[in-house]
Order: structure tokens, then C-alpha cells, then sequence
């Protein structure tokens, strides 16, 4: 699995994760720290090839994670995709926040259990209720340095 920076290109492949529409993933690749997991069989050191920049499937993006950082926590805004790609992708946020000596905060549906399995498993800690988002609860985590 590689793990690399999203691409306004990606848009379509991250709308089709999140069922989100395309226009607001674009959006979301402009204005957070927006990192992909793809399928470990593309080459990460190739040479970039024009197609790169034309569009990526959807069946190539294992998932990805949105984050940004304010005062002393990073906020991640955003996490999506298989069990393995979702703890892998979350912590690209945690390395950065220990580098920042910063705290990490999210916020997760109860129903995604791979995400809260992937945010116990790098320490995070459940810290009560978060806000609700469309009448659907979420849980606050935590991970403190």
C-alpha cells in the first residue's frame, strides 16, 4: 500500500468513497492536508505520467484521510476506506502531530468500527459524545502526546 498526497485529479475517486459529491471533494483537496492509500502496485518513485493528472479510478484508492492543524490539535476531518488503509492513512496525522508536539482529535460514526479499531489501535482514547452530524451521533476520540 502506498500512501501519497491527493491530486485535484482524485476527486472523482474520493467522491465515490465518501459518496460525497465530486465539486466538495475537489474543495476538500484545496483546503485540508488531504493524503490517499492506493494499491501497493503502483510505483511510488515512477516518473509522474501525464494520466496521473487526468483522473483516478476509484478502484485504485484503497482510501484516504483529510486533516489540518489549529492552535495545538490536528483535526482529522475526514476518514474513509478499508480497515488496514484507514489505520495506515490515520497515522500520517499522529507522525505529524508528534513532530508539532500536537494533540490529534476526530470524530467517528459508531457504525465504522474498522476507524475506531484503527484509532484505539495508535492510542487514541474515546472521549465522550461528539456533536451530532444530520441526527446521527458520533464518538469524540482523542490522542494526546
Amino acid at each position: 500500500m502506498n500512501v501519497r498526497d491527493a491530486l485535484e485529479a482524485d476527486a472523482d475517486a474520493l467522491a465515490s468513497i465518501a459518496d460525497s459529491p465530486t465539486d466538495v471533494m475537489r474543495n476538500l483537496v484545496h483546503d485540508r492536508t488531504v493524503r490517499v492509500a492506493e494499491d501497493g502496485t503502483h510505483d511510488p518513485n515512477a516518473d509522474v505520467s501525464e494520466s496521473q493528472y487526468n483522473g483516478s479510478d476509484p478502484e485504485d484508492l484503497l482510501g484516504f484521510i483529510s486533516f489540518d492543524a489549529k492552535e495545538d490539535t490536528v483535526h482529522v476531518t475526514q476518514l474513509d476506506g478499508t480497515a488496514d488503509a484507514c489505520k495506515r492513512l490515520l497515522a500520517e496525522p499522529v507522525r505529524f502531530a508528534e513532530r508539532e508536539s500536537m494533540n490529534v482529535e476526530m470524530l467517528v460514526s459508531p457504525e465504522t468500527t474498522g476507524i475506531e479499531d484503527a484509532a484505539e489501535e495508535l492510542g487514541f482514547e474515546r472521549r465522550g459524545q461528539g456533536p451530532r452530524f444530520e441526527g446521527a451521533p458520533t464518538v469524540r476520540f482523542r490522542l494526546e502526546p
